[in-house]
């Protein structure tokens, strides 16, 4: 005996050895949610904790240990083959580290990795693994439908099949006895009810039984049909159908080929005539069979009596929750008796030669009924002084005893009593052969049932006597096979006439996948024999399927797929390709697979690709796969487009901090790694409910709106979305400061996005202090790259209402007072103690300085830059009559017809062009600007005059020697220049017209 102490006070077990006159305490160290004992090995026990993991113990709990963590509730079982072989291994549905699920199997003494074994390859859906006999289920969604495979006597997995348009949503196995597979499956079109399937030996092909059974939730949430196996007679089934919104009850005795309506009971209780003609009226009965042990359901039956069946239902047109009645058969289903007006638990006691019965009620009880004679008369007994609210009934472990257990309680107020009934002292003897009569099975007269007459041994109804052990059927002898136990193949319907013809998407000349020529296959008839039908000669031979010999054929019907069944592959993973023929023989047949990529290759029989065809692929993109089979009558190929990627990790949006109104700004979504594969990207701008889908990432678009405004991209990557949002200020003026700092904050300086967002806050939040102007006015940006400099911009803020904008005047007065400030040297932070940074100004510009846009080589842009100084400079001079500290342009301009205007370059981001593998980092890849130094008075002539349509820009010495000249172009001093001698990407961008 154990017990279980309860896990909120202790985690123990209790354990006797001497039915429970000592008890001996063991600890355990985590809490029992379930056990399961094995059905041979009486001190074999799994055992389920609350923490998901599952132990075992060889020594009744005594000691335990730990097999697997992360198991499935309910989805550990003990190893139940027929054949008895391992009997210690066990089966389980684990979560790996990911998060899906997988079946495995290992012994229940040594569970490691390296003796554990996976089934099935690949995950399987949660909660799915079910093994019961010899069968081993998993479930496996794909594209949104599932699909179930099937493994018999442990052998590979096959995928099982139902008839093409079944398109299931959920099945359930109902039975597994006698080497077949009964499952109710409710297919696309149904609800509250269930379609009942019967497959063959191995499970794998699926025809249909039943249409239409009626299903319910249970307490637990969980799918009820509405079948019955009776227990005893191999092949008997009850279930409740819906026809035309009415629920009948109707009975099979050969596993569903054939079904029947229940014929009612001829009187009722009191003997009155029941006028009851069939179809239009029959017997209907509740098929639930009891979750909870100690009380019995509305139907019960059992092995050791075969022929005695008792339910609750009713009478009529159909199946009613109102007036029920309790009904008993005893001899098996052919007729019924009423035995109760209202409803009863009814236990079977003594292999069912005796009927204890209890009424259903929430009324205190003091008798039972007691019946000898298989339920056709009833006595009446006591079993306590005092009514007592019945709990629940418990019989004694074996069908021949005559001990029951009532368990109930006095008052809502007292504790459980337990009343144990013998009923040993009715009988006074054993009963001997003589107390015996013959009983043959049969339906409605017919004696042959799956394939065989059985004869069984009954008590005769006035002997009181003790039966002991069951004995089963005297005599079983098979019958001539005649139509009758035959079912229609796979693929075939049965029709009004009775014969079993091909449905309309099944080709019954298709051969088998596995069929190579110089080998047979069995040619079906389009009938097989009822499973576990003992039936001989008759027609068997006549319908049953022939061996032929396979013919050769030219391959027809050739597809090429994943063995995922996906269109993707991961880059550097393998990628295994599964062939597949309707017609033709891949064993003797040339296969040639061309990857896309520059390698194909070429089989010459199926044996190299029976576990597919696996290839890696180095790139990303699209490769386009194509196969071809062809043998000497004639060839067949297919193509598979597969898309190869590699997992995005990290999204960069770049942008200009701050833009002018109205003016197109370039955004670029950034990615690392860089090459991913197809993606696809998704805008955000500002409130917009409509996103911009592009497959570039890259976009230019324009603000309309002065003030803060927010971009985010989205890119999508097979499964992966990763997005990143950023702000931008949009005004029609604002002003821009370039700032440099103490030398030493180089040395600190990581160069990666963080730090700089950082030290951009500091050096705003120190200006501000340094200056008292408002925050909303000042916006900085740190430059990447070193030295560590910045980028400060004064922006015209206006208040929620629109007024009190700031005027250019405004903005020339807040930059004065910066500049003040930084060259007083009154602007500093400190970087961590001991280190302090100075902040200095650079340059001021009426607009931003760099461009962001990604296509400028660093050399001319200097040297447009230069030019971009110079007319700004002779610009500011001569517009405000001011002098700028630290900028002192000089230039030489031409007649005022040949003057041009040169407009400032904006301040945007810059990403250069440079290998892969330089970059460190995504970080590294982002935020790169144009670097501007100084310019320290250079002197250069511009001259705007004209030979032919080309620009002359005349060199000085001084001006080469501070800004440089274009990438491998040395001119001398005085020599002109013409913008044709650039780079067509430094012409495309250049600013001189």
């Amino acid at each position: 005996i154990m017990l279980l102490t309860d896990p909120e006070v202790e985690s123990s077990l209790l354990i006797s050895s001497d039915e429970g006159a000592t008890y001996q305490k063991y600890r355990l160290n985590f809490d029992i949610h379930s056990l399961l004992f094995h059905p041979k090995q009486e001190d074999w026990i799994l055992a389920y904790s609350q923490d998901q993991k599952l132990f075992s113990s060889v020594e009744f709990g005594r000691r335990w240990l730990l097999l697997h963590e992360g198991v499935a509730p309910n989805r550990f079982y003990w190893s139940m083959m027929g054949s008895g072989r391992e009997p210690d291994l066990v089966h389980l549905e684990a979560k790996t580290v990911d998060g899906n699920a997988q079946y495995i199997a290992c012994k229940m003494q040594n569970c490691s990795e390296a003796t554990r074994s996976k089934p099935f390859p690949g995950y399987i859906d949660h909660n799915s693994l079910i093994v019961q006999d010899d069968y081993v289920f998993v479930q496996l969604t794909s594209a949104g439908r599932p699909h179930y495979y099937v493994s018999y006597r442990r052998n590979a997995f096959a995928q099982m099949k139902l008839p093409k348009y079944s398109l299931p949503k959920d099945m359930h196995v109902i039975s597994t006895d006698e080497n077949q597979v009964f499952a109710a499956v409710q297919e696309w079109n149904q609800n509250d009810t269930y379609n009942l399937y019967i497959s063959d030996t191995r499970g794998v092909y699926f025809t249909l039984a039943l249409e239409n059974v009626k299903s319910s939730q249970g307490l637990e949430g969980n799918v009820m049909i509405d079948l019955y196996e009776v227990a005893g007679i191999k092949g008997m089934f009850l279930a409740n159908k819906k026809i035309d919104n009415q629920v009948k009850t109707f009975i099979t005795y050969n596993k569903g080929r054939d079904w029947s309506l229940l014929q009612a009971p001829d009187t009722d209780l009191r003997g009155n005539p029941i006028h009851c003609v069939l179809p239009y009226c029959s017997l209907h009965l509740h098929l639930k069979v009891s979750e909870n042990p100690y009380t019995s359901g509305n139907i019960a039956s059992r092995d050791t009596a075969p022929s005695v069946i008792v339910a609750s239902g009713n009478i009529g047109t159909e199946l009613s929750d109102n007036d029920i009645s309790m009904f008993v058969s005893s001899d098996a289903g052919n007729t019924w008796r009423q035995i109760f007006e209202e409803e009863h638990s009814v236990l079977y006691l003594d292999q069912g030669g005796v009927l204890v019965a209890m009424k259903h009620t929430s009324l205190p009880i003091r008798h039972l009924w007691l019946s000898f004679d298989e339920g056709r008369s009833w006595s009446k007994y006591s079993f306590t002084t005092l009514p007592l609210f019945v709990d629940g009934v418990l019989g004694e472990p074996g069908e021949e005893t005559l001990i029951m257990t009532v368990f109930g309680h006095f008052s809502h107020r007292s504790e459980w009593q337990l009343v144990k009934v013998d009923y040993k002292s009715i009988f006074d003897r054993k009963c001997a052969e003589e107390d015996y009569r013959p009983w043959q099975l049969h339906n409605q007269g017919e004696a042959c049932i799956m394939g065989a007459k059985r004869i069984y041994r009954k008590r005769k109804s006035e002997k009181k006597c003790i039966q002991g052990k069951y004995a089963g059927a005297m005599t079983s002898e098979p019958c001539v096979c005649t139509e009758a136990d035959f079912d229609c193949d796979y693929g075939y319907e049965r029709h009004s006439n009775g014969q079993c013809l091909p449905a309309f998407w099944y080709n019954p000349s298709s051969l088998s996948k596995d069929c190579s020529l110089g080998q047979s296959y069995l040619n079906s008839t389009g009938y097989r024999k009822v499973v576990s039908n003992n039936c001989t000669d008759g027609v068997r031979e006549q319908y049953t399927a022939k061996p032929q010999q396979c013919p050769g054929k030219a391959p027809q019907g050739l597809r090429i797929i994943t063995s995922d069944g996906k269109l993707t592959a991961e880059q550097g993973h393998n990628v295994t390709f599964l062939v597949q023929l309707e017609e033709g023989n891949l064993q003797r047949s040339f296969i040639q697979v061309d990857f896309g990529d520059g390698i194909a290759v070429l089989y010459a029989n199926l044996s190299s690709t029976e576990d597919g065809i696996k290839h890696i692929y180095q790139n990303v993109g699209i490769f386009r796969v194509t196969v071809l089979v062809e043998n000497r009558l004639g060839s067949d190929n297919a193509v598979l487009y597969l898309h190869v990627t590699c997992p995005l990790e990290h999204v960069h949006l770049s942008l200009p901090l701050v833009t002018t109104k109205n003016k197109e700004v370039n955004a670029t979504a950034v990615l690392w790694p860089s090459q991913v594969g197809t993606l696809t990207y998704v805008w955000w701008f500002g409130n917009n409910t409509e996103p911009l889908i592009t497959l570039e990432g890259s976009i230019t678009f324009t603000f309309s709106v002065e003030g803060m405004n927010t971009i985010t991209v989205q890119v999508s990557a097979g499964n992966t979305v990763l997005q990143d949002t950023k702000t931008i200020a949009v005004y029609e003026q604002f002003q821009s400061l370039q700032l440099s700092f103490s030398p030493n904050l180089d040395d600190y300086n990581p160069d990666i996005p963080d730090w700089r967002r950082d030290i951009s806050r500091v050096v705003q939040r120190a200006l501000v202090e340094a200056t008292g102007i408002s925050s909303k006015h000042i916006l900085v940006a740190v430059v990447p790259g070193l030295p560590t400099s910045a980028e400060l911009f004064i922006l015209p803020y206006q208040d929620a209402t629109g007024e009190n904008k700031r005027t250019a005047a405004d903005l020339e007065q807040i930059s004065e007072t910066l500049i003040q400030k930084l060259n007083q040297n009154f602007v500093h932070f400190e970087l961590k103690p001991g280190v302090r940074i100075l902040v200095h100004a650079a340059h001021l510009t009426a607009a931003p300085l760099v461009d962001l846009t990604p296509s400028h080589s660093g050399s001319a842009m200097l040297m447009l830059l230069s030019v971009v100084f110079v007319g700004l400079a002779v610009f500011v001079i001569y517009k405000f009559k001011r002098k700028i500290p630290g900028l002192n342009i000089y230039a030489q301009m031409q007649n005022e017809k040949d003057q041009e205007m040169v407009s400032p370059v904006s301040q945007r981001e810059s990403i250069p062009n440079v290998p892969q593998s330089e970059l460190m980092s995504p970080e590294q890849l982002v935020d790169e600007k144009l670097e501007v130094q100084p310019i320290e008075q250079p002197q250069a002539t511009v001259q705007n005059s004209r030979k032919g349509n080309a620009t002359k820009v005349v060199w000085t010495e001084d001006f080469q020697k501070a800004c440089g000249s274009p990438r491998g172009f040395k001119p001398r001093p005085g020599a002109e220049v013409f913008p044709q001698l650039l780079s067509p990407r430094a012409q495309k961008k250049s600013l001189l017209m």
